[in-house]
């Protein structure tokens, strides 16, 4: 038996002592568990952060991919958790995390910049935001606690800007919600603007979660990715509803027509996968909220779920490309223009 398994049995049977989860966690992390491959990672190169204007055929994997532990997991998760926190955080509060949710030994430490706070008329809107900012602080906070001030990364430069080539400008202008090279969006000019900005992070969320889950080796880690997965999903149908309330009524171009071309912009940058009805994976795995009609009447499609009722996962390559706004291989670009940090850090090239 090698010095591997004693200490995984050792730590399950402190979990059936019903001892803290975070002392599991921390242990687990220390001994790298659950290594897997992960698919679809191409090789490291620097690519300029341009979307795709038309769609792209699924991401070719290389022949070796590195092995990735659950503290590899872990970390990639807390790079998109930091991008969500801040976002929310300026536009509720003004300002971004402070020193203390930030700081890591692990990666190239950065700021985010830009933004500022949304001007909320709805009361019911602004007291959204301020719940999903908390939930988001939470999970940074979370996640940073269950790794150890050695093995968590620090917050990676976010743009999170306003300008002709801010990530927003660039994300807005593929998706056809802003036309012409020296269009601004400004996500923090209204709150329908907003809530598009919000579209754009919380949908990817959600396949990131899912398709990171086999990835994870350790079931009690497992298990918190599927409770922050919940949260995410709870979000982004918050999301979605009210862009689709917003837009039933109103004429085109409205809420739904421009959610829609955000959907069609992440679907050009994160390729065309084969299809996998269990496993939730499809060529369009990106959905907007535009009504639907079936032989039961329309309906609307505030779940972007396939005819199982599935939600869609992403590969952590996948999540990149639309980080990255790439459809290429790339290390950095869009609203991570310096790159993620960890270990998971490069998107896929599409073929």
């Amino acid at each position: 038996m090698s010095d591997f398994e004693p200490m995984m049995e050792a730590l399950d049977a402190r979990a059936r002592r019903r001892e803290t989860r975070r002392a599991f966690f921390t242990q687990a992390a220390g001994m790298a568990a659950g290594a897997t491959l992960l698919a679809g990672t191409a090789a490291a190169q620097t690519a300029t952060p341009t979307p795709s204007p038309s769609p792209s055929p699924s991401p070719s994997p290389t022949s070796t991919a590195p092995v990735l532990s659950d503290v590899d997991v872990l970390n990639f998760a807390l790079n998109l958790e930091y991008l969500e926190a801040n976002f929310y955080a300026l536009a509720v509060t003004g300002s971004g995390l402070g020193s203390a949710d930030i700081s890591g030994s692990v990666g190239t430490a950065g700021a985010a910049s830009g933004g500022r706070a949304v001007t909320f008329t709805d009361a019911t809107l602004a007291s959204y935001a301020r719940e999903i900012a908390a939930d988001e602080l939470a999970h940074v906070r979370f996640l940073r606690g269950q790794l150890t001030t050695t093995t968590y990364i620090a917050q990676p430069a976010i743009d999170l800007s306003v300008g002709v080539n801010s990530a927003f400008s660039v994300a807005a202008r593929a998706a056809g919600l802003i036309t012409g090279t020296n269009s601004v969006f400004d996500p923090y000019a209204s709150e329908e603007n907003f809530l598009l900005a919000a579209f754009l992070f919380e949908d990817v969320g959600v396949t990131a979660y899912k398709g990171a889950a086999p990835l994870i080796g350790n079931k009690l880690i497992l298990e918190a990715a599927a409770g922050i997965l919940a949260v995410e999903a709870y979000h982004a149908a918050t999301i979605r509803g009210l862009l689709y309330r917003r837009g039933i009524d109103a004429p085109a171009p409205n809420a739904i027509t421009r959610a829609g071309g955000i959907s069609d912009a992440r679907d050009r940058l994160d390729g065309n996968p084969a299809e996998d009805k269990v496993r939730g994976i499809a060529p369009d795995d990106d959905q907007g909220i535009a009504t639907q009609s079936t032989a039961d009447g329309d309906r609307s499609n505030i779940v972007p779920a396939n005819e199982n009722g599935i939600v869609y996962s992403r590969s952590p390559a996948q999540v990149l490309n639309i980080a990255y706004l790439n459809n290429t291989t790339a290390t950095s670009g869009g609203f991570f223009p310096a790159g993620v940090n960890g270990t998971i850090k490069s998107s896929a090239a599409a073929t």
